[in-house]
C-alpha cells in the first residue's frame, strides 16, 4: 500500500486543521492506520491510531482535541485537529499496518510498515 498525506499548513493557536491520508492499492479495510508526528530534535511519536473495526487510540496530549477516522470506500484516513497548540507543530505522517480482525490496535512506530511522506503543521502563538 502507498500512502499520501496532505492537509498540513500554518494555523493560529486555537485553530483547526484536517489531515488526510489517501491510500492506493487493495484492501484498505484490512489495515490499521496511524498518525504520527515528529518535531525538530524530538523522536517520532504516535498521535492516534484506528483499527479495522474503528477502534481508536489517542496520545494523552491530544485526547479531546484530535479525532481520527477512516473512510474505507475512499481508502482514506483522516485526522481532525482542533484547539491546536504551538506544541502540536511538527511533521505529521500517516502509516499503515496489515492486521487481522482480532489483532490489538498497533500504537507504536515500530508496529507500522508502510509510511507516507510527512505534511508540515505549523501553529503560531
Amino acid at each position: 500500500v502507498q500512502l499520501q498525506a496532505s492537509g498540513g499548513g500554518l494555523v493560529q493557536a486555537g485553530g483547526s486543521l484536517r489531515l488526510s491520508c489517501a491510500a492506493s492499492g487493495h484492501s484498505f479495510y484490512r489495515y490499521a492506520m496511524g498518525w504520527f508526528r515528529q518535531a525538530p530534535g524530538k523522536e517520532r511519536e504516535v498521535v492516534a491510531a484506528i483499527g479495522r473495526s474503528g477502534d481508536t487510540y489517542y496520545a494523552d496530549s491530544v485526547k479531546g482535541r484530535f479525532t481520527i477516522s477512516r473512510d474505507n470506500a475512499k481508502k482514506t484516513a483522516y485526522l481532525e485537529m482542533n484547539s491546536l497548540k504551538p506544541e502540536d507543530a511538527a511533521v505529521y505522517s500517516c502509516a499503515a499496518k496489515h492486521v487481522i480482525v482480532s489483532a490489538s490496535l498497533p500504537t507504536r512506530v515500530d508496529d507500522y510498515g508502510y509510511w507516507g511522506q510527512g505534511t508540515q503543521v505549523t501553529v503560531s502563538s
